[in-house]
């Protein structure tokens, strides 16, 4: 019962400090004048990946490893799939052409060199996890600096400009704070929970903390496609599966080599089978209800798939 209470209590701090670290850190982004893209492929995805980082790290640490990888690539498939399909469902995405030539390919690499890792070894080593650090330093500057090449003074939103400096210091802190706590109590619950039922660490990583961890990229994409932002949007489902895939497992395979089960290796092609699949539409230039649906339905059979493997 104990299990249950920390895994519910952690997923809620999870949730309201990423909402509370997006907010603040949104608020910083506008002011200093960046793109929408920029926001939503860096502050708003490393924002919205900050439970992921949190849960992986601490399972790294406690040698809970198979929920380190099963987090990851669990969360970036429901991503893929729920995040984008039900965001294209409220409201067809139009893709941007940046996104679409570049990170969306990169997140597609990056799933490509996890899978070249984790195959012939089960395993990834702390020179496998620098290598996926390096990776992330390369991508996150070539955005960075693709983006102020062309930056564009952003109009903020009243309550973005209402809030004063001090508060976002306070969202953006606070956040941070409540999203370590939360991931902390939510692998120790998954744990027992696992532990209770004689499930796999694997499967409930790859389930229940995946979509846990996953809630504020689902909300803060359903809320930018009913408002139109599709930059931020599909930026923040492509931006947060490129920080899962490279800064949080490369930092948690750095601090601890990661052995994982071979049914990883077939979710790792599941990821990036429905990246690319799911690329062609994209690739037309907009993301269309009819697709999304698809996407979702996809979600569901894989879950099953999961539960009776």
């Amino acid at each position: 019962m104990l299990s249950f209470i920390m895994l519910v209590f952690g997923f809620v701090l999870l949730v309201w400090g990423a909402d509370k670290f997006v907010a603040g850190a949104s608020a910083l982004a506008r002011r200093l004048g960046v793109s929408p893209l920029l926001v939503g492929l860096t502050i708003v995805a490393f924002g919205t990946s900050a439970p992921e980082l949190a849960v992986s790290l601490t399972a790294a640490l406690q040698g809970a490893n198979e929920i380190a990888v099963g987090n990851v690539v669990g969360s970036n498939i429901f991503n893929m799939l729920m995040v984008a399909g039900l965001s294209a469902v409220v409201c067809p995405l139009v893709m941007d052409r940046t996104l679409l030539r570049r990170d969306w390919p990169i997140s597609v690499g990056a799933a490509i060199l996890l899978l070249v890792f984790i195959a012939p070894d089960l395993t990834i080593s702390r020179i496998e996890g620098v290598i996926l650090l390096a990776a992330f330093a390369v991508v996150l500057g070539t955005q960075i600096r693709a983006a102020l090449k062309n930056r564009d003074t952003l109009e903020a939103e009243e309550d973005e400009v209402a809030m004063p400096p001090i508060m976002i210091g306070v969202n953006i802190v606070l956040g941070l704070a409540c999203i370590i706590i939360g991931g902390q109590l939510a692998v120790n619950g998954a744990t027992g929970i696992a532990r209770m039922f004689g499930l796999s660490e694997t499967l409930i990583g790859l389930t229940i903390v995946a979509i846990g961890t996953s809630l504020p990229e689902l909300v803060t994409s359903l809320v930018a496609a009913r408002k139109g932002q599709n930059e931020i949007a599909m930026g923040n489902v492509i931006g947060s599966n490129i920080f899962n895939l490279l800064l949080i497992l490369g930092v948690s395979a750095t601090i601890t080599p990661i052995p994982v089960q071979a049914t990883s290796i077939i979710d790792a092609l599941v990821l990036i089978g429905i990246s690319i699949v799911f690329y062609l539409p994209a690739r037309r230039g907009k993301l269309g209800r009819a697709p999304g649906v698809v996407m979702a339905l996809t979600y569901v059979v894989y879950t099953a798939y999961l539960i009776i493997r």
